[in-house]
């Protein structure tokens, strides 16, 4: 079976919480990206975007609502969309970088210690994307 085909077996408990703990921790920061902490993540966008920065906040934001909403409503297609969500987490982690290496005090890291460890959380996400997506041992059904 293919890692990116639908899922025909259930998951199993913990790696069904992971799925939709994420699903809920995507949803609310993109909620963030299009409300409450959007000048703070513009802030994120490194000034080599060759685009506007607040397109690319809500942009982004849009896609986390959708991959969050997927990985809670779409529980079949847990594998592609937790890989999908593992690229997204590679995909922003230039944004976390250009924070540290410019100073960018937002969400709290006001300081360079705080701003590198922030640098080792984001391999974390990737791994949780990736596990929230597996069956956990799972074949044929957990009980």
């Amino acid at each position: 079976m293919s890692a990116f085909a639908p899922s025909t077996t259930r998951q199993s408990p913990g790696r069904a919480v992971a799925r939709l703990a994420l699903g809920a921790v995507l949803t609310v920061a993109g909620i963030g990206h299009l409300t409450f902490a959007r000048e703070e993540f513009q802030a994120q966008v490194p000034d080599w975007v060759p685009l506007d920065k607040d397109l690319v906040v809500v942009a982004s934001g849009v896609k986390e609502i959708g991959l969050g909403a997927a990985l809670i409503a779409l529980p079949r297609y847990r594998r592609i969309v937790s890989w999908l969500v593992a690229a997204f987490f590679v995909a922003v982690f230039p944004g976390n970088i250009n924070q540290y290496v410019e100073g960018i005090d937002a969400f709290g890291l006001d300081t360079d210690t705080k701003r590198l460890a922030r640098l080792f959380g984001q391999p974390v996400l990737v791994l949780w994307a990736i596990a929230a997506g597996g069956d956990g041992g799972c074949r044929t059904e957990c009980r």
